[in-house]
């Protein structure tokens, strides 16, 4: 060790991890997908750009079940990056056995039946091209097929387990 490093606090694993990345901020994402049991979505904050040839993203969920199963075995998903204005729905996908794709959410169906928030600040219509299991996750690299541009509006992150919003002060004039 270096001098000074009595100063740092130093945590390995699991627990370490969850502690880095619980104060470091991170955008908010619905994914959801149309399966032969009805929509599925799910609350993530793992959403990053990869590149543009092909245009790509990642996540990754937990577990292959559920809703992040549908989403997985899906031809076709929606990733929308939600807006400040979608804490409630954030939270509902966030929260197994909550009420989720009700009319007064706003749902819609794009050309090919993937559930639509049309109020979301941009939905992405994916397809995996790669994915890679991770313990008990699964990464997956999307290639983006289509993007479908909603109202302008400031980001939400998740930040120390909450949804918050972004103070913008160019937005108050």
């Amino acid at each position: 060790m270096t001098q000074g490093a009595s100063e740092f606090e130093v945590e390995h694993g699991a627990e370490a991890l969850k502690r880095a990345f619980r104060d470091h901020p991170a955008g908010v994402a619905l994914i959801t997908a149309q399966t032969a049991e009805g929509p599925v979505g799910l609350t993530a904050s793992s959403v990053s750009s990869v590149g543009i040839d092909p245009p790509a993203l990642s996540f990754s969920v937990t577990r292959a079940t559920g809703s992040a199963g549908g989403i997985l075995s899906a031809p076709t998903y929606v990733v929308h990056l939600l807006a400040d204005r979608h804490g409630e729905i954030a939270r509902s996908f966030a929260v197994s056995g909550a009420e989720r794709f009700t009319p007064e959410q706003g749902w819609a169906a794009l050309s090919g039946g993937e559930p639509y928030l049309p109020a979301s600040r941009v939905a992405l219509r994916c397809r995996t091209l790669h994915s890679l299991e991770v313990g008990s996750s699964v990464v997956v690299i999307a290639e983006v097929l289509d993007a479908v541009f909603g109202p302008a509006s400031g980001p939400m992150v998740y930040h120390d387990r909450e949804f918050k919003l972004l103070h913008d002060p160019r937005r108050e004039s």
